[in-house]
């Protein structure tokens, strides 16, 4: 039976960790070292035995500082406790955990900080870390990217104990993280989304409990709606619509068949189509989102999260799949940069967002770069809005 030899694993962990440990001499380590210098030269100069004794005590004192510095940053583990739901361009709250695997000695004074330029948590200080323990801190994390991350790269420091080294250690931490696109509004994405709010009013016009306008009287309509003070002021039958209460269904088409040249033009329409998809399903509307490969329909299909981790990992696509909308009355929203075999099946209805959808409208103008069919609508609430 094997028992646990102490010595033993400090040498694995020794050796296991020499390779990657570095050292950078502080300057109190510069000045603690040209004074054992020249302690040295006038020990041997006098043939003085207390200088020598003095020498013999900085000497000691300054492997013993290397050895303990190098222990404390022995058998550290690190992990790295993340939401459920990551998204890019946000710092969210984040928890790091360190475990000391030491069970007879503590770790003191040591630093954590990530060494990845795509994952940057604070710089987090342990003062004492006691054997067997773990300890947990709290932090944020920033992934400037959509897509799946995977192993990442962590470094330990530590001055103790006279400060005389500073010792890194690099360290990997094994996991994949799915990082959604960015559901932020960016530059041009609220105007957009106003925009898109009137029309879907005005496409969504009908008869409920919201009053939507006063138009003229039609043969076929009930004269329970007529509006008899506007009847009387324009000496025609008036009556009122309003905007009835059932769920209306919203496409969204995202042309994946952009070629080489529209890559970043793609990155953009996904970041743009992450933030209205997230707008409309916050507000309960019914949603259908299509490429050429997946058709998601909420909620039948999942929730927001499923389009999400779609659009984490979606390339260009140089097939030619057509893609048809489920419903005619539908309120369609169309990411292309061209006509594809898809626009011509039935889409030729929809709002085309092009290759400068996602600008800024210039000064003066009443929306983005977009193609639109109407300028009604104020930007209510278009959940449960249909004809």
């Amino acid at each position: 039976m094997n028992r646990y030899n102490p010595f033993h694993t400090l040498w694995q962990w020794l050796r296991r960790w020499k390779s990657g440990v570095r050292h950078q001499v502080t300057w109190s380590g510069l000045a603690f070292t040209t004074l054992i210098l020249l302690i040295g030269l006038a020990a041997f100069a006098s043939a003085n035995n207390l200088l020598f004794l003095l020498l013999a005590a900085m000497l000691s004192t300054m492997l013993v500082s290397g050895l303990v510095s190098r222990l404390s940053l022995a058998g550290l583990e690190v992990k790295l406790l993340l939401p459920e739901h990551v998204f890019a361009a946000r710092r969210l709250p984040a928890r790091i955990q360190l475990l000391n695997a030491k069970k007879w000695m503590p770790s003191f004074s040591i630093h954590l900080a990530s060494s990845d330029e795509e994952e940057s948590p604070a710089q987090i200080y342990f003062p004492i870390v006691p054997g067997g323990a773990t300890l947990e801190a709290l932090t944020t994390v920033y992934f400037r990217k959509r897509g799946l991350h995977g192993d990442s790269q962590y470094q330990f420091t530590t001055r103790f104990p006279f400060g005389f080294t500073e010792r890194r250690v690099q360290v990997r931490l094994h996991r994949e993280v799915l990082v959604y696109p960015s559901i932020d509004a960016q530059t041009g994405f609220e105007d957009l989304l106003h925009s898109l709010e009137g029309d879907m009013e005005a496409h969504f016009q009908g008869r409920g409990s919201d009053f939507y306008r006063i138009r003229p009287y039609e043969p076929t309509e009930s004269a329970r709606h007529v509006d008899w003070k506007a009847t009387a002021h324009t000496g025609e039958l008036q009556v009122r619509e309003f905007a009835r209460e059932e769920d209306n269904l919203v496409e969204v088409l995202l042309d994946l068949e952009t070629g080489a040249a529209g890559e970043e033009w793609l990155e953009r329409a996904i970041e743009c189509c992450a933030f209205l998809c997230w707008r409309l399903a916050s507000r309960n509307a019914r949603l259908r989102f299509a490429t050429q490969e997946r058709d998601i329909r909420l909620p039948e299909n999942g929730d927001i999260y499923t389009i999400l981790k779609y659009l984490a990992q979606v390339k260009p696509l140089r097939a030619r799949t057509v893609v048809y909308p489920h419903e005619e009355t539908s309120f369609k929203i169309v990411f292309s940069l061209s006509k594809s075999p898809t626009l011509e099946a039935g889409w030729s209805s929809a709002r085309i967002l092009g290759r400068n959808a996602f600008e800024p409208p210039p000064a003066g103008s009443s929306g983005p770069g977009v193609n639109r069919r109407t300028e009604t609508g104020t930007g209510a609430d278009v959940s449960n809005r249909r004809r």
